[in-house]
């Protein structure tokens, strides 16, 4: 299996099609989302559209924060730019896109590999995953060889010992990653529609399980033409000039 790890999306159509057409440079054979198809971005219906037709296809899909902001019945206690952005996507998507919203898990497990938006102690808080020592919690909830997690927005490996010594590093694009079977891994492929780490290209992962190897790999995509969806939109343009910073 050579699966692809596409997370955080934020209805960023530009960033998710050139993550899915160098995917497919990749030879991948299988895909995972997860989680924040929605929220920041202008285009949710077509990420939403798009994200159910690969899983009809046998995609791997979790819920991510921004997903079940939707589905709060008590939207009052976010802050004024995610509020708006809420209600503006809750007005373009429709019934069918909030149900299958609605059914996407927590966490999904492969084999030995765990797929979860936030992190595997307790999936449904939102934690994140920000440095060893959440990374050990991690380790410590979960058996799977391998966790991949989203949530975080910035690309990150972390790896734990037979005797539990942990360690992390942020990985180089483009170079394949040996995945030692003497240790277990927790990586964070970066966010495909919205990057932190001062650089705008989009960021996915690629996973060869037979070879126990791990990609990272940073997309260049049309952040310009993205950012001017989110303000044409009448959303917070700080929402896309975060797209062109990388930030």
């Amino acid at each position: 299996m050579r699966l692809a790890l596409l997370t955080d999306l934020h209805a960023n159509r530009e960033a998710l099609t050139a993550c899915l057409e160098h995917a497919e440079s990749q030879h991948v054979t299988d895909y995972a989302f997860l989680g924040d198809l929605v929220g920041y971005g202008a285009d949710p219906v077509w990420v939403m559209d798009t994200v159910m037709a690969y899983a009809e296809r046998g995609a791997y899909v979790l819920i991510g924060n921004h997903d079940q902001a939707l589905l709060l019945d008590d939207k009052q206690g976010m802050n004024h730019v995610a509020y708006k952005v809420v209600m503006w996507t809750l007005a373009q998507l429709d019934e069918k896109h909030l149900a299958y919203i609605r059914a996407l898990p927590f966490t999904i497990e492969l084999d030995d590999v765990l797929l979860v938006h936030a992190n595997a102690w307790a999936p449904e808080s939102w934690e994140y995953i920000d440095g060893v020592m959440e990374a050990m919690r991690s380790f410590h909830a979960s058996k799977a060889r391998v966790t991949f997690c989203g949530h975080v927005h910035m690309p990150s490996l972390y790896h734990m010992t037979l005797t539990g010594k942990t360690g992390s590093f942020t990985p180089s694009a483009d170079t394949s990653i040996p995945l030692s079977k003497q240790r277990r891994w927790l990586a964070i492929p970066g966010s495909v529609g919205q990057p932190r780490d001062g650089n705008p290209a989009a960021c996915y992962a690629v996973y060869d399980s037979e070879a126990a190897e791990l990609s990272f790999h940073r997309v260049p995509y049309d952040a310009e033409a993205a950012a001017n969806k989110i303000i044409a939109a009448g959303l917070p343009a700080v929402l896309g000039e975060r797209l062109l910073a990388g930030e």
